[in-house]
């Protein structure tokens, strides 16, 4: 942002379309996709780290990663609006950081999503050497590099913002994550595109160069002549998953750009934002758990082995 208001009254103004609009009911289907998200998520993650073969393998452990970001994301989000319902006061301090922390977990999923499709793509091109390639200690190791990555530059930025404005005591109506987002990027423009023009460009064109790979390899062995293969039911699904988790962040990224133009009435930026952030942002979080559960038959058979033993035990417990 150009001007030099303070963004307490730039929140206030916000506030005030949520109000006229009754935004705050999005609420309700916020609680019930992250409901739902917490009914699955949890379980596929009991269930990969209590299984010593699922641990062994490293499209596992990238799903339990996902999962983990997605489950911080949902939760972060869903106390921050629920805060904003009750139009609890936050510190600007406060607010910055539960928009860094969003970004990284965000970050995170989008980076670990992209490396299950080079995951899949090395499993597929070297079948024979995978395990030895990319062994369960590399996996661990590479995904904390994940989150190093995806918190590196945000947390940065955070730092430098406050030491510049010290407003480290002002207090918001509400914590918006544009809103939060668009200030820090007027003091770091050209950074915070780079970053995330550059993570984009980079996951984009790994994810194409692999399908198109996967494709080249495997389309002389029949498997994709069948208008209903596992391979192509598959694709498609993995396809969907992966729009639903890149749209958000370019249609946010598309509100940045557009958060000071004035030709744009400030009750359609508020109604995308609400939408966005309640709706689009957790929709891949809600959906995940359940294909991957369905997909990745060790993953299902493991979650039901797990609900018969809890079901005897209970039984038991109930018998004596």
């Amino acid at each position: 942002m150009t001007s030099p208001i303070p963004i307490s009254n730039i929140t206030q103004e916000w506030v005030e379309v949520l109000e006229k609009w009754h935004l705050d009911l999005f609420l309700i289907p916020t609680i019930v996709i992250t409901l739902a998200t917490l009914l699955a998520s949890p379980v596929l993650l009991v269930s990969i780290f209590l299984s010593r073969a699922l641990r062994q393998e490293t499209r596992y452990l990238l799903l339990a990663n996902i999962l983990v970001a997605d489950l911080f994301l949902v939760l972060l989000n869903l106390a921050t609006l629920i805060c904003n319902a009750l139009r609890a006061p936050m510190q600007w301090l406060g607010c910055e950081l539960v928009t860094t922390l969003t970004v990284t977990s965000y970050c995170c999923a989008i980076y670990t999503v992209t490396l299950m499709v080079v995951d899949t793509y090395a499993a597929v091109r070297w079948p024979l050497r995978y395990r030895d390639v990319i062994p369960p200690s590399l996996t661990y190791c590479i995904l904390v590099g994940v989150w190093v990555l995806a918190a590196i530059y945000p947390f940065t930025v955070m730092i430098k913002t406050q030491v510049a404005s010290g407003n480290f005591h002002e207090k918001l109506p509400v914590c918006l994550v544009l809103i939060s987002l668009g200030f820090i990027q007027a003091r770091n423009m050209t950074g915070i595109y780079i970053y995330f023009f550059v993570a984009a460009l980079m996951c984009s064109l790994l994810i194409s160069y692999c399908y198109i790979r996967l494709y080249m390899i495997t389309r002389t062995q029949g498997i994709w002549h069948n208008r209903f293969s596992r391979a192509r039911v598959t694709l498609l699904a993995h396809g969907v998953l992966l729009l639903l988790y890149f749209a958000p962040g370019f249609l946010f990224t598309i509100e940045l750009v557009l958060i000071d133009r004035k030709d744009i009435p400030r009750d359609v930026r508020v109604w995308v934002s609400t939408v966005n952030m309640c709706v689009f942002m957790l929709l891949p979080r809600v959906f995940a758990p359940y294909l991957y559960g369905i997909r990745y038959r060790e993953i299902s058979d493991t979650v039901m082995l797990l609900l018969l033993h809890q079901h005897r035990r209970l039984s038991q417990a109930t018998a004596a």
